[in-house]
C-alpha cells in the first residue's frame, strides 16, 4: 500500500497544502495530514517523522514558511524521502522558506519544490511511489498524457485566434 505523510507547520498553510491532498486523492494514494511545528511542537514533529516508516509511510511532504526548518528537522530523523514545500508566509514572499529548505547541509537531503508548490510535491511523491507500483506509474503516465492533450487543445485555440486576427 502506498502511503504519504503530510505535515504542515501551521493550519494557515492549508490553502496551499490542500493542493497536495487533492492530488493524492485523485491518484487514490492513502495519506495522513498533521499540523506540527519544528519550533512550537518539536517533540510531536520528531515523533511523526521517527515513526513514519514503521507506520507504513513511504514519503513525507512537509510544508513550511518563514524559517522553514520543518522539512529539514523531519529529514534528520527519518530514512524516508522528504519533500519540502516552501510557503509564501512572510514579507519575503517565500524566498526565505525556499532558501531554508533547499540549502540543507550535506548528508540531510530534502527535495524542494518551488514556492507554494504543494501540487508538485504530491506529484513527485506519486512518481517516487510509482518506482515500485506499476499501476501508479501508469496512472501518472496517463496524467501526463492528459496534460499534453490539454496543451494541444490550447495550441489549436490560439492558432484560430491568430487566424481571426489576420482575416
Amino acid at each position: 500500500m502506498n502511503k504519504v505523510l503530510i505535515i504542515m507547520g501551521s493550519d494557515s498553510d492549508w490553502p496551499v497544502m490542500k493542493k497536495a491532498v487533492q492530488v493524492l486523492k485523485d491518484f487514490k494514494v492513502e495519506f495522513e495530514l498533521h499540523v506540527a511545528s519544528a519550533h512550537r511542537t518539536t517533540a510531536e514533529a520528531l515523533k511523526l517523522a521517527q515513526e513514519a516508516a514503521e507506520r507504513g509511510f513511504d514519503v513525507i511532504i512537509a510544508g513550511a514558511g518563514a524559517a522553514a526548518h520543518l522539512p529539514g528537522v523531519l529529514a534528520a530523523v527519518t530514512p524516508l524521502p522528504v519533500i519540502g514545500v516552501p510557503l509564501n508566509a512572510t514579507a519575503l514572499q517565500g524566498v526565505d522558506a525556499l532558501y531554508a529548505i533547499v540549502q540543507m547541509p550535506s548528508g540531510v537531503p530534502v527535495a524542494s519544490m518551488g514556492i507554494d508548490g504543494a501540487k508538485n510535491a504530491a506529484l513527485f511523491a506519486v512518481q517516487i511511489l510509482g518506482v515500485k507500483d506499476t499501476s501508479l506509474r501508469e496512472a501518472f503516465k496517463n496524467y501526463k498524457a492528459e496534460m499534453a492533450k490539454e496543451v494541444a487543445v490550447k495550441n489549436e485555440k490560439i492558432g484560430r485566434l491568430v487566424e481571426e486576427m489576420e482575416g
